[in-house]
């Protein structure tokens, strides 16, 4: 997270608690550790895309499988308000809505922020199973 704070021209603003949650896919892995961090930052969406990949690389990240262990999975949610979709990014994420491991953690830094469809991120989180989801550290 600290790391995330020393991209170029961009600052962390809040952090959620750490969870645990069961890997999605295969699951003869460990259970993944989740978080969302909020940042301001004036870098464009696929210049912070470039950035978070890069931190990734810097971490041993390898993509040997699909929904396999990693050592970082850098994904960006949201940026602002901004709708967009290339082959390389879709905002916001495409799935988020659809796992708790990410609407949890983003619910508890941003839950009064509404997305499209005018519901707030507290709510969307709320109608969602928790999946085995825990606080591991606050």
């Amino acid at each position: 997270m600290e790391e995330l704070g020393r991209l170029p021209i961009t600052q962390l603003t809040r952090c959620s608690p750490l969870y645990s949650s069961r890997p999605v896919g295969p699951q003869d892995q460990p259970d993944f550790v989740n978080a969302v961090v909020a940042v301001s930052t004036r870098l464009s969406p696929l210049a912070l895309l470039d950035q978070l990949q890069a931190l990734e690389q810097r971490h041993g990240r390898q993509r040997q499988r699909r929904w396999g262990p990693r050592t970082l999975d850098l994904d960006l949610l949201l940026y602002g308000e901004r709708r967009m979709q290339t082959s390389r990014l879709t905002l916001p994420h495409p799935h988020m809505l659809e796992r708790a491991f990410v609407l949890t953690p983003l619910a508890d830094i941003a839950g009064h922020v509404s997305l499209a469809g005018g519901e707030d991120i507290a709510t969307l989180a709320c109608r969602l199973p928790d999946d085995g989801l825990r606080v591991v550290l606050p």
